[in-house]
Formats: C-alpha cells, structure tokens, sequence
C-alpha cells in the first residue's frame, strides 16, 4: 500500500544517512589515529626538553557528537520499524474483515434469492389454490338450496370408445357436445337404458376390483409405491378427474381409512405414507383448476417440488396391472410428461381429503415415536447414581461395563430411531419426509432434556453434564450413519442442550468471561438462561466453582 512505501522510503534514507555518518566516524578515528602516531614519533625524535604542548580535542568532541547522534537515529529507525509493522498487521486485520464482510453479502444475496423464489413459488400455489377454492366454493353454491336450479342434469348419451373419442368414461356421466344432445333426443329411451345400464356396470365391477386391489399391500417396484401408481392409472383412463359426479374417489379415501386405523402398526402407516404421497404428487402435477390454466407447467411443476422436495427427481414409475388388464400397455410417463386435466369438484375435493390423511399418517408416526421415546428421555437427563457410585469405586473393566449400563437408556433411544428409518426406507418413504420426522423429533428430545436441566438442579452438575454429554454424542453418531439425506438437520435441533451441557463440563469456568460464555460457548441461549445454568450448577467431581461474581450479577 501508499504507507508501507512510504515507511519504506524514509527507512531507505534513514539507512543512507546512518550510512554516511558511519564513513565520518571511521574517518576521524583514521584522523585521531594518524595525529597519535605523528605525535609519537615526534616526541621520539625531539630533544629531551620538557615541553608543554596543547592536547587537541576537537576531533574528540565531534566523534561523541556523531557517536550520539547514531544513537538517536538507531532510535528513531527501531521506531520506524515498529510503527511499520504495526501498520502491516493492522492492513491485515482489514482485509480479513472485508473478506468476511464479502463473505457475509454474499450468503445475504445468496439469502436473499432463495427467499425471491420461495416468494414466487408461495405465490403460485396460492393462484392454484385460489382457483382450487373457487371451483369449490361454486360446487357448494351448486348443492345448495339457492342453486338448486344448477344440480339439474340432462339425459346424456355414454360413447363407446372410438378412435374419435379416446377412452370410455367408464360409465360416469360428462355433459356432452350440443351435436351429442341432438343425437340423444333422437333416440328412444329403452335404447339408452340398456347401454347406460351395461357401462354402470362395468364400472361398478372395475371400481371393485381397484379397491379390492389396493386393499391388499402391493408392494414396490423399484422404489415406487404400486398402489398409487395403480390408482393414478385407472383415474386417468377412466377419466374420472373430469367428471361431475363419482363415487370412486370417496371409496379410495374410505380404503386408506380403513388401513390406518391400526394406529400403532407403524409398518402398514409408513406404506400408505408413501403411496398417498406419491399419489399426491402426482395429482398436484396433473390437476388444474379453471382459474389456473393460464399457469405454465413449468410453473405448477415448481410449486409442488415446494411440497415434497426431492421426491418428485427421477419418478419414472411403470407399474404392472395387479389383476387390471388395461395397464399393461404403456406404462406412467416422467413427471415432466404428465398430461395435465382440468379438475372437477369431485377430483379437487380427492385432493384436499388426501392431503389430510397424508398429514394425519404423517402425525401418527411421529406422535408414535415420541410417545416411544417420552419415557426413555426422563431416564437420560440425570445420571443414575449407582452408577456414578461404580465409576468412581470400580477398577477399569468394571467401569467400562458400568459406561456401557450408563448410556443404555440412550442406546435404547437410538435404537428406536435405527427401528423407524428402517421401516420408512423399506416403505420408500420420500427422504424429505423421513428428514421432517426426525427433525421433529429431535427438536422433541432438545425441548424436553433443556427444560428437565433449567428446572432440575441436581441435573446441573459437572458429572451430569458428562453423562448428557455421553448421550448426545451417541445421537451424532446415528445422524452420521443415517446420513444427511435422511437425518438432514436433525443434529442442529439439539442446540440448546449441547451448549447447556458444553457449559456443565468445560472447566475453569471462573476465568471465563461474560463474552465468551455468551459469544462462543452458548450463543443460543438467553442471558436468563445462562444465569439460571450458572446458579444452579454445582461440581460434585473436582469441587470446582461456577462462573466468577462479575459474570454472574
């Protein structure tokens, strides 16, 4: 920079004239020394007569003179150098804070665009659901007493299925073209029951057969739950997502009511978790209401990736008919290729009631889970105290099995973590969701030990702290084997217990300072918090104090 030159160039003179005083003093002592000796030998070639000569001390008296001023100028250069270096370690210290600052702006833009796109895809979903609520709101308008005028419903003709008109409604009634309503005035009435009467049936018997089907665990193919798949298929061969009235998506919701009501039997939860999921996902990426076709694919598409994250990367399903002839042809195309229909009440009303059980499934394995849990945290907050008695007493193999009787109730807990990722991964759980659970439950867990600590003080002791130490470090090493694609942030949700019991055992906590508790050790937790900790906390291993007075008032 302009000042290390600077400081540079007046070291540089310094040095030069240093330099020219030095060839000065060199030559005057050359001086002195030649004047001694022409005097010495003076006096040796002299008659002895006794003399007074003056002595000279003028070049003396210079030398001092430049032999100070040295001095001074080594002085002032140490001062030159020392300021310098200052001024070097303070550039530094700044370019390390613009680099932060730089850092720090762009994690905000990088914030910042995040935040854009969740805004704009919050938006979108809200267009879709406002159309949704619409379609709705005039299906209730229609059904009412005031609308009763709208449930009327002309006789309609039921098409075979034609090359000219794609697949057969199987049986459920669509309003048809006016050239349509023309052609069935035509017809007699007892001409129009037998074929109508025929195609009630045939719907009937495939309705039937659908739900006996799914009624059954079907399995997976690869990892894609066949019983969505299945039901997604038919609903959109048959067409029903377009008609007016049906019956078939009120007896799917009854099915899956019906499996679920075993609410402890977590496997059968978790595998209707993954098909009414996948099976959400897929109506999300087909419905659209009335008010919503303006809205491009693409657009939808990113709306419901909101849901369900990487759920929706790579669903190539192509499921084989269980029993169901008409699947054996092509199979479900990619989630980019699904054709989109526009929605009835019927279908949008299917939506909503699925999105329901998928959310009730989803609380009941976690409130599952909790409960399991619930019993084992009380036990992990204190240590037992015939344990802590083995420890200290024991000789070395026997503490190490008194260790391993210390974190058995931790290891239980683990253990009934390692039980339910497996049930979910087995079911093809989406990883987004196996990641909500735990994250859940493990902010579950951090609620339940922090609270237990501030308002237990026997909990608030320096071997407590060890023990909870213990426990937690168990709890990492099952998010790391579990892997962030299903635990994710789990191990963040356990903040204010770790810092709370990083508190309880470090040591010499006297010596800390109110910044380094507050900015370093625990900067997630309050000041009232920190104060409640530090009081209550009491060292039952080496008799240590808490935090000094300063800290603590």
């Amino acid at each position: 920079t302009d000042l290390e030159e600077e400081k540079a160039q007046e070291i540089a003179k310094l040095h030069d004239a240093l330099h020219a005083v030095q060839i000065q003093v060199e030559e005057a002592n050359a001086r002195v020394i030649k004047e001694q000796e022409a005097a010495r030998k003076a006096i040796e070639e002299a008659p002895p007569v006794i003399k007074e000569t003056p002595v000279i001390v003028e070049d003396t008296e210079k030398v001092n003179s430049l032999a100070a001023e040295v001095e001074n100028l080594k002085a002032s250069l140490l001062s030159e150098t020392k300021a310098a270096e200052e001024a070097r370690n303070a550039c530094t210290d700044a370019e390390t804070r613009n680099a932060e600052l730089v850092k720090k702006l762009e994690e905000s833009e990088r914030k910042v665009d995040q935040l854009q796109e969740s805004v704009q895809r919050l938006e979108e979903k809200l267009a879709n659901s406002e159309s949704e609520i619409q379609v709705l709101r005039q299906q209730s308008l229609a059904i009412s007493p005031t609308g009763k005028s709208l449930t009327a419903r002309q006789r309609t003709m039921i098409l075979p299925r034609t090359p000219e008109n794609g697949n057969v409604l199987n049986g459920e009634t669509k309003v048809p073209s006016d050239t349509t309503l023309v052609l069935s005035n035509v017809r007699e009435p007892e001409s129009e029951e037998k074929p109508q009467k025929y195609l009630n049936e045939k719907q009937q018997e495939n309705q039937d057969l659908l739900i006996k089907c799914i009624s059954q665990n079907l399995g997976f193919s690869g990892s894609k739950p066949i019983a969505a798949c299945v039901v997604y298929k038919c609903l959109l061969h048959w067409r029903s997502f377009e008609v007016e009235r049906t019956t078939v998506f009120d007896r799917i919701i009854q099915t899956i009511a019906s499996a679920i009501e075993v609410q402890d039997n977590n496997d059968v939860l978790a595998y209707w978790l993954s098909n009414s999921s996948t099976l959400l996902l897929l109506l999300q990426h087909t419905l659209k209401a009335s008010g919503a076709a303006s809205l491009t694919p693409q657009r939808r598409r990113a709306t419901s990736a909101s849901l369900f994250g990487r759920m929706s990367q790579g669903l190539r399903a192509s499921p084989q008919s269980a029993g169901l002839s008409f699947l054996s042809g092509r199979g479900l195309s990619r989630l980019d290729d699904l054709r989109q229909v526009e929605a009835k009440y019927p279908a949008l009303l299917f939506k909503q009631q699925l999105t329901a059980f998928l959310e009730k499934i989803y609380g009941m394995i976690r409130d599952n889970l909790k409960k399991e849990i619930s019993p084992l945290l009380g036990l992990c907050i204190q240590v037992p105290r015939t344990s802590r008695a083995s420890l200290v007493k024991g000789r070395s193999q026997s503490n190490a099995v008194a260790q391993q009787a210390l974190i058995a109730h931790w290891q239980s807990i683990v253990k009934s973590l390692d039980r339910y990722l497996k049930i979910m991964k087995s079911n093809h759980v989406p990883p987004f969701l196996v990641r909500t659970v735990f994250t859940q439950i493990f902010s579950f867990i951090n609620v339940q030990l922090f609270n237990s600590l501030l308002l237990r003080r026997e909990c608030c002791s320096f071997s407590n702290g060890e023990y909870v130490k213990a426990g937690l470090a168990e709890l990492e090493q099952w998010c790391s084997e579990a892997t962030e694609e299903y635990a994710g942030s789990a191990w963040d949700e356990l903040k204010h217990i770790r810092q709370a019991v990083g508190f309880l055992v470090i040591h010499q906590k006297p010596k800390k300072s109110l910044n380094e508790i507050t900015k370093e050790l625990c900067p997630v937790l309050s000041i009232q918090q920190l104060y409640r900790i530090s009081t209550m906390y009491w060292d039952d291993k080496y008799g240590t104090h808490s935090v000094s007075s300063d800290v603590s008032s």
